[in-house]
Protein backbone atom coordinates (compact mmCIF):
# COMPACT_ATOMS: atom_id res chain seq x y z
CA UNK A 1 0.00 0.00 0.00
CA UNK A 2 1.50 3.05 -1.09
CA UNK A 3 2.00 5.90 1.72
CA UNK A 4 0.07 8.82 1.81
CA UNK A 5 1.81 11.95 0.88
CA UNK A 6 3.06 13.92 4.09
CA UNK A 7 1.36 17.53 3.13
CA UNK A 8 -1.99 15.44 2.99
CA UNK A 9 -1.51 13.97 6.22
CA UNK A 10 -0.56 17.28 7.43
CA UNK A 11 -4.17 19.05 5.53
CA UNK A 12 -6.27 16.17 6.70
CA UNK A 13 -4.89 17.51 10.28
CA UNK A 14 -5.70 21.17 9.72
CA UNK A 15 -9.29 20.16 8.36
CA UNK A 16 -10.21 17.92 11.56
CA UNK A 17 -8.75 20.53 13.51
CA UNK A 18 -11.10 23.59 12.03
CA UNK A 19 -14.06 20.97 11.68
CA UNK A 20 -13.57 19.99 15.96
CA UNK A 21 -14.66 23.41 17.12
CA UNK A 22 -17.79 24.06 15.13
CA UNK A 23 -19.54 21.13 16.88
CA UNK A 24 -17.71 22.19 19.93
CA UNK A 25 -19.11 25.66 20.03
CA UNK A 26 -22.74 24.67 19.35
CA UNK A 27 -22.83 22.76 22.42
CA UNK A 28 -20.78 25.08 24.18
CA UNK A 29 -24.19 27.62 24.26
CA UNK A 30 -25.34 25.41 26.55
CA UNK A 31 -23.25 26.26 29.38
CA UNK A 32 -21.76 29.65 28.30
CA UNK A 33 -25.34 31.06 27.01
CA UNK A 34 -23.47 32.66 24.35
CA UNK A 35 -26.60 32.24 22.03
CA UNK A 36 -26.50 34.16 18.97
CA UNK A 37 -29.50 34.14 16.28
CA UNK A 38 -30.14 34.51 12.53
CA UNK A 39 -33.99 35.53 12.31
CA UNK A 40 -36.25 33.85 9.09
CA UNK A 41 -38.59 36.34 7.55
CA UNK A 42 -42.02 36.46 8.60
CA UNK A 43 -43.69 33.01 7.82
CA UNK A 44 -46.92 32.59 9.08
CA UNK A 45 -49.83 35.23 9.88
CA UNK A 46 -53.47 35.98 10.43
CA UNK A 47 -54.16 35.46 6.57
CA UNK A 48 -58.09 36.10 5.76
CA UNK A 49 -57.38 33.75 2.71
CA UNK A 50 -56.44 31.01 4.57
CA UNK A 51 -58.89 31.35 7.79
CA UNK A 52 -62.22 30.84 8.10
CA UNK A 53 -64.60 33.74 7.84
CA UNK A 54 -64.52 35.83 11.41
CA UNK A 55 -67.18 39.01 10.40
CA UNK A 56 -67.39 41.30 12.10
CA UNK A 57 -64.02 40.79 13.87
CA UNK A 58 -60.82 40.36 11.73
CA UNK A 59 -58.42 37.97 12.52
CA UNK A 60 -55.49 39.75 13.55
CA UNK A 61 -53.02 37.45 15.14
CA UNK A 62 -51.11 34.49 15.36
CA UNK A 63 -49.45 33.28 18.77
CA UNK A 64 -47.94 30.50 20.73
CA UNK A 65 -47.37 28.19 18.53
CA UNK A 66 -46.29 24.54 19.45
CA UNK A 67 -45.30 22.43 16.75
CA UNK A 68 -43.74 18.84 16.22
CA UNK A 69 -42.28 17.48 13.33
CA UNK A 70 -44.07 13.95 12.46
CA UNK A 71 -44.20 11.82 9.24
CA UNK A 72 -42.11 14.10 7.43
CA UNK A 73 -44.87 17.18 7.82
CA UNK A 74 -44.54 20.40 10.40
CA UNK A 75 -47.75 20.26 12.64
CA UNK A 76 -48.36 23.47 13.74
CA UNK A 77 -51.50 24.20 16.39
CA UNK A 78 -51.54 27.86 17.56
CA UNK A 79 -53.89 30.63 19.17
CA UNK A 80 -55.49 32.60 16.56
CA UNK A 81 -56.61 36.31 18.05
CA UNK A 82 -59.17 38.34 15.93
CA UNK A 83 -60.66 41.86 17.10
CA UNK A 84 -64.01 40.96 18.73
CA UNK A 85 -63.93 40.78 22.80
CA UNK A 86 -66.52 38.08 23.34
CA UNK A 87 -66.56 34.09 22.94
CA UNK A 88 -64.97 32.76 19.79
CA UNK A 89 -62.06 35.88 19.85
CA UNK A 90 -59.65 33.02 20.50
CA UNK A 91 -59.28 30.14 18.88
CA UNK A 92 -56.51 26.65 18.82
CA UNK A 93 -55.83 26.40 14.97
CA UNK A 94 -54.12 24.11 13.42
CA UNK A 95 -51.80 24.07 10.23
CA UNK A 96 -49.39 21.14 8.73
CA UNK A 97 -46.99 21.81 5.96
CA UNK A 98 -43.91 20.43 4.43
CA UNK A 99 -41.48 22.46 4.95
CA UNK A 100 -41.16 26.38 6.50
CA UNK A 101 -41.00 27.85 2.86
CA UNK A 102 -44.61 27.05 2.11
CA UNK A 103 -46.32 26.75 5.87
CA UNK A 104 -47.67 30.45 4.96
CA UNK A 105 -49.85 29.07 2.11
CA UNK A 106 -51.48 25.96 4.43
CA UNK A 107 -54.97 26.72 5.60
CA UNK A 108 -56.02 26.58 8.70
CA UNK A 109 -58.41 24.56 10.79
CA UNK A 110 -59.84 25.74 13.58
CA UNK A 111 -60.29 22.76 16.53
CA UNK A 112 -63.86 22.26 17.87
CA UNK A 113 -62.92 22.20 21.80
CA UNK A 114 -64.96 24.83 23.73
CA UNK A 115 -67.38 27.90 23.12
CA UNK A 116 -65.47 29.40 26.31
CA UNK A 117 -61.93 30.88 26.29
CA UNK A 118 -58.97 28.48 25.10
CA UNK A 119 -55.69 28.87 23.92
CA UNK A 120 -51.99 28.53 24.73
CA UNK A 121 -51.66 24.86 23.29
CA UNK A 122 -49.05 22.03 23.67
CA UNK A 123 -48.91 19.07 21.16
CA UNK A 124 -46.81 16.12 22.16
CA UNK A 125 -47.81 11.73 21.25
CA UNK A 126 -47.65 10.40 25.17
CA UNK A 127 -46.58 6.74 24.22
CA UNK A 128 -47.66 4.89 26.71
CA UNK A 129 -50.93 5.70 25.62
CA UNK A 130 -50.23 5.75 22.01
CA UNK A 131 -52.07 8.97 21.63
CA UNK A 132 -51.82 12.74 21.09
CA UNK A 133 -52.08 15.08 23.61
CA UNK A 134 -53.15 18.84 23.23
CA UNK A 135 -52.41 21.16 26.50
CA UNK A 136 -53.93 23.89 26.80
CA UNK A 137 -55.70 26.54 29.26
CA UNK A 138 -59.43 26.72 28.92
CA UNK A 139 -62.59 27.50 30.95
CA UNK A 140 -66.10 26.31 29.80
CA UNK A 141 -69.50 27.86 32.12
CA UNK A 142 -71.58 26.01 30.06
CA UNK A 143 -69.38 22.89 31.11
CA UNK A 144 -69.22 23.85 34.60
CA UNK A 145 -65.24 23.87 33.47
CA UNK A 146 -62.92 26.38 35.80
CA UNK A 147 -59.88 28.21 34.13
CA UNK A 148 -57.08 25.96 34.71
CA UNK A 149 -54.69 23.40 32.71
CA UNK A 150 -57.07 21.31 30.77
CA UNK A 151 -56.37 18.60 27.72
CA UNK A 152 -58.02 16.89 24.30
CA UNK A 153 -56.73 13.92 22.77
CA UNK A 154 -56.70 12.12 19.24
CA UNK A 155 -55.58 9.36 17.79
CA UNK A 156 -54.57 11.38 14.61
CA UNK A 157 -52.85 14.17 14.71
CA UNK A 158 -53.94 15.42 10.88
CA UNK A 159 -57.57 15.29 11.76
CA UNK A 160 -58.46 18.44 13.09
CA UNK A 161 -61.98 17.32 13.91
CA UNK A 162 -60.95 14.15 16.07
CA UNK A 163 -59.50 16.00 19.52
CA UNK A 164 -61.95 15.31 22.55
CA UNK A 165 -63.47 18.11 24.64
CA UNK A 166 -61.60 19.69 26.92
CA UNK A 167 -60.86 17.97 30.79
CA UNK A 168 -59.07 19.32 33.17
CA UNK A 169 -55.81 17.86 34.37
CA UNK A 170 -56.15 19.32 37.96
CA UNK A 171 -58.00 22.28 39.92
CA UNK A 172 -56.97 24.91 42.09
CA UNK A 173 -58.29 26.30 45.14
CA UNK A 174 -60.32 28.80 45.23
CA UNK A 175 -58.20 31.83 45.58
CA UNK A 176 -54.63 30.23 44.22
CA UNK A 177 -53.06 30.99 41.17
CA UNK A 178 -53.95 28.99 38.92
CA UNK A 179 -51.31 30.56 36.00
CA UNK A 180 -50.74 30.46 32.74
CA UNK A 181 -49.21 28.96 30.17
CA UNK A 182 -49.50 24.98 30.71
CA UNK A 183 -46.62 23.20 29.74
CA UNK A 184 -46.15 19.20 30.53
CA UNK A 185 -42.44 17.08 30.27
CA UNK A 186 -42.51 13.71 30.86
CA UNK A 187 -38.72 11.61 32.41
CA UNK A 188 -38.92 7.91 33.14
CA UNK A 189 -41.23 8.17 36.13
CA UNK A 190 -43.17 11.25 36.31
CA UNK A 191 -44.94 13.98 34.23
CA UNK A 192 -44.23 17.36 35.11
CA UNK A 193 -46.77 20.27 34.51
CA UNK A 194 -44.81 23.66 34.61
CA UNK A 195 -46.65 26.86 34.49
CA UNK A 196 -46.01 30.63 35.04
CA UNK A 197 -48.30 33.45 37.33
CA UNK A 198 -46.64 36.74 35.80
CA UNK A 199 -45.38 37.86 39.04
CA UNK A 200 -41.80 36.46 38.43
CA UNK A 201 -42.79 32.71 39.64
CA UNK A 202 -42.43 29.51 37.92
CA UNK A 203 -44.64 27.06 39.25
CA UNK A 204 -43.99 22.91 39.07
CA UNK A 205 -46.58 19.47 40.02
CA UNK A 206 -46.12 16.50 39.08
CA UNK A 207 -47.53 13.00 39.30
CA UNK A 208 -46.86 9.23 38.21
CA UNK A 209 -46.78 8.36 34.74
CA UNK A 210 -49.48 5.82 34.65
CA UNK A 211 -51.94 8.72 36.60
CA UNK A 212 -51.30 11.48 33.70
CA UNK A 213 -53.42 13.22 32.71
CA UNK A 214 -55.51 13.61 35.36
CA UNK A 215 -54.70 12.26 38.69
CA UNK A 216 -52.43 11.92 41.22
CA UNK A 217 -51.06 15.90 40.74
CA UNK A 218 -49.11 17.31 43.98
CA UNK A 219 -49.63 20.45 45.10
CA UNK A 220 -47.62 23.27 42.84
CA UNK A 221 -44.09 24.42 44.33
CA UNK A 222 -42.40 27.41 43.44
CA UNK A 223 -39.81 26.14 40.91
CA UNK A 224 -37.93 29.52 40.45
CA UNK A 225 -38.46 32.95 41.23
CA UNK A 226 -36.63 36.21 39.66
CA UNK A 227 -37.03 38.79 36.62
CA UNK A 228 -39.47 36.63 34.54
CA UNK A 229 -43.32 36.64 33.06
CA UNK A 230 -44.35 34.43 31.49
CA UNK A 231 -44.51 31.17 28.74
CA UNK A 232 -42.36 28.93 30.49
CA UNK A 233 -41.34 26.18 28.24
CA UNK A 234 -39.30 23.70 29.00
CA UNK A 235 -36.75 20.46 27.52
CA UNK A 236 -34.77 17.86 27.61
CA UNK A 237 -31.42 17.97 26.26
CA UNK A 238 -30.40 15.14 23.80
CA UNK A 239 -26.93 13.81 25.48
CA UNK A 240 -26.56 15.98 28.23
CA UNK A 241 -27.94 15.47 31.98
CA UNK A 242 -29.52 18.93 31.22
CA UNK A 243 -32.65 20.20 30.64
CA UNK A 244 -33.47 24.00 30.16
CA UNK A 245 -36.19 26.24 30.52
CA UNK A 246 -36.80 28.85 28.16
CA UNK A 247 -38.66 31.79 29.62
CA UNK A 248 -40.42 35.08 28.26
CA UNK A 249 -39.26 38.49 30.15
CA UNK A 250 -39.96 41.87 29.75
CA UNK A 251 -37.87 44.86 28.82
CA UNK A 252 -40.13 47.91 28.47
CA UNK A 253 -42.07 47.51 25.58
CA UNK A 254 -39.84 44.47 24.46
CA UNK A 255 -40.23 40.63 25.07
CA UNK A 256 -37.71 38.59 24.92
CA UNK A 257 -36.52 35.10 26.46
CA UNK A 258 -34.22 33.42 28.95
CA UNK A 259 -32.75 30.49 29.67
CA UNK A 260 -32.14 28.59 32.47
CA UNK A 261 -30.78 24.91 33.02
CA UNK A 262 -31.38 22.18 36.07
CA UNK A 263 -30.39 18.81 36.29
CA UNK A 264 -33.53 17.46 37.21
CA UNK A 265 -37.29 18.50 36.73
CA UNK A 266 -37.48 18.81 40.34
CA UNK A 267 -34.37 20.18 40.55
CA UNK A 268 -32.75 24.01 41.09
CA UNK A 269 -32.66 26.32 38.25
CA UNK A 270 -29.40 28.01 37.45
CA UNK A 271 -29.42 30.72 35.07
CA UNK A 272 -27.35 30.22 31.62
CA UNK A 273 -29.01 33.25 29.93
CA UNK A 274 -30.88 35.94 31.86
CA UNK A 275 -30.31 39.23 31.22
CA UNK A 276 -31.27 41.73 28.96
CA UNK A 277 -27.64 41.63 27.91
CA UNK A 278 -27.13 38.08 27.98
CA UNK A 279 -30.49 36.84 26.59
CA UNK A 280 -31.52 33.73 25.50
CA UNK A 281 -33.25 35.79 22.26
CA UNK A 282 -33.30 39.44 21.92
CA UNK A 283 -32.38 42.04 19.52
CA UNK A 284 -29.28 42.27 20.91
CA UNK A 285 -27.83 38.41 19.77
CA UNK A 286 -29.29 38.68 16.51
CA UNK A 287 -26.83 38.85 13.86
CA UNK A 288 -29.26 40.89 11.60
CA UNK A 289 -31.06 42.61 14.37
CA UNK A 290 -31.15 45.70 11.82
CA UNK A 291 -32.68 44.23 9.14
CA UNK A 292 -35.37 42.21 11.02
CA UNK A 293 -39.10 42.47 11.03
CA UNK A 294 -39.14 42.20 14.35
CA UNK A 295 -37.60 43.42 17.79
CA UNK A 296 -40.13 41.19 20.26
CA UNK A 297 -39.55 37.88 20.65
CA UNK A 298 -42.46 36.10 22.21
CA UNK A 299 -44.03 32.67 23.43
CA UNK A 300 -41.73 30.37 21.37
CA UNK A 301 -41.15 26.72 20.75
CA UNK A 302 -37.88 24.55 20.13
CA UNK A 303 -38.11 22.43 17.39
CA UNK A 304 -37.57 19.15 18.91
CA UNK A 305 -35.77 15.93 18.03
CA UNK A 306 -38.45 13.91 18.47
CA UNK A 307 -42.37 14.33 19.26
CA UNK A 308 -42.98 12.15 22.25
CA UNK A 309 -43.63 13.22 25.54
CA UNK A 310 -39.70 13.71 26.77
CA UNK A 311 -39.53 16.50 24.57
CA UNK A 312 -35.76 16.32 23.20
CA UNK A 313 -33.85 18.65 21.70
CA UNK A 314 -30.59 17.92 19.21
CA UNK A 315 -28.27 20.58 21.63
CA UNK A 316 -26.25 21.15 17.97
CA UNK A 317 -29.20 21.89 15.27
CA UNK A 318 -31.34 24.34 17.14
CA UNK A 319 -34.46 26.19 16.57
CA UNK A 320 -37.04 28.49 17.57
CA UNK A 321 -40.19 28.81 16.50
CA UNK A 322 -41.61 32.53 17.90
CA UNK A 323 -43.79 34.93 17.65
CA UNK A 324 -42.75 38.64 16.78
CA UNK A 325 -44.14 41.95 16.18
CA UNK A 326 -41.96 45.78 15.52
CA UNK A 327 -42.45 48.06 18.68
CA UNK A 328 -43.01 51.01 16.09
CA UNK A 329 -46.31 48.46 14.74
CA UNK A 330 -47.32 48.50 18.33
CA UNK A 331 -48.61 52.01 19.50
CA UNK A 332 -50.29 51.86 22.53
CA UNK A 333 -52.39 48.95 21.89
CA UNK A 334 -52.70 46.49 24.32
CA UNK A 335 -50.79 42.95 23.74
CA UNK A 336 -54.23 41.04 22.39
CA UNK A 337 -54.77 43.66 20.07
CA UNK A 338 -50.93 43.40 18.33
CA UNK A 339 -50.77 41.94 14.95
CA UNK A 340 -48.23 38.88 16.20
CA UNK A 341 -46.89 37.01 12.97
CA UNK A 342 -44.29 33.50 13.39
CA UNK A 343 -40.95 33.57 12.55
CA UNK A 344 -37.74 30.96 13.11
CA UNK A 345 -34.76 31.58 14.88
CA UNK A 346 -31.50 29.51 13.67
CA UNK A 347 -28.58 29.33 16.07
CA UNK A 348 -25.28 30.22 14.76
CA UNK A 349 -22.04 29.65 15.73
CA UNK A 350 -20.15 32.42 18.11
Amino acid sequence: MMARPLWLCVLGSVFAMLAAPRSASSQDVWSTGNFRWQVSAPLIRADADRLPPADPDPWIAVKDPSVVRYNNRWHVFCTLRNTGSGDGRIRIGYIAADDWANAGDSDWQLLDLTTGYHGAPQIFYFEPESTWYLIYQAEDASRGLRYGPCFSTNPDITNAAGWTRPQPMMTFAPGAKAGLDYWVICDQQRAHLFFTSLDGRMWRSETALDQFPANGWSAPVVALQTDIFEASHTYRIQNQSKYVSLIEAKDAKRRYFKAFVADRLDGKWRPLADSPQHPFASPVNMIDSEESWTDNYSHGELLRAGFDQNLEVAPDNVRFLFQGIDRRDASDDSYGQLPWQLGILTLKSP
